[in-house]
């Protein structure tokens, strides 16, 4: 069993000072609230990957990308039928930066979005290195 290569992509706007992040509710694979990711084809970059998700998943154009140094791995609860001899994702974080427009969500992975304050997402997000990811965005945003 192999583990997918995969991109957390924590995607937000700032608006009259304040952040927002965008959190996307899944309803393929498990139920709960996210942050938009994917997995990284075998033809592209992981950049190329960040756009495609983000254009996949949210319609949305990326104002700003940025690559942070920090990498992960995590075991699915299941073995699920489109993803054969998976048993995981490794991913590496991203963060980008859009404008807060009208979403266009992926129906069949998302069944809703909503945007949140950092607080309200940490209270959403289902895993513990969603949490943590979203953690070191938020530090990022504030000292930059």
């Amino acid at each position: 069993m192999r583990y997918r290569n995969a991109v957390f992509i924590v995607t937000y706007a700032k608006q009259e000072n304040k952040i927002h992040y965008l959190i996307l509710k899944r309803k393929l694979h498990w139920k709960g609230w996210e942050f938009p990711k994917g997995g990284i084809d075998s033809s592209e970059t992981k950049q190329h990957a960040v756009k495609r998700e983000i254009k996949e998943e949210t319609g949305l154009k990326i104002s700003e990308i940025k690559k942070f140094n920090v990498s992960g791995k995590y075991r699915y609860d299941r073995i699920y039928p489109d993803r054969k001899g998976i048993a995981g994702q490794k991913f590496s974080l991203y963060a980008v930066r859009v404008r807060k427009e009208k979403i266009k969500i992926d129906r069949i992975e998302h069944s809703g979005f909503s945007w949140m304050s950092f607080e309200q997402a940490m209270k959403k997000l289902k895993w513990d290195n969603q949490k943590k990811c979203l953690k070191i965005v938020n530090k990022w945003l504030k000292n930059i």
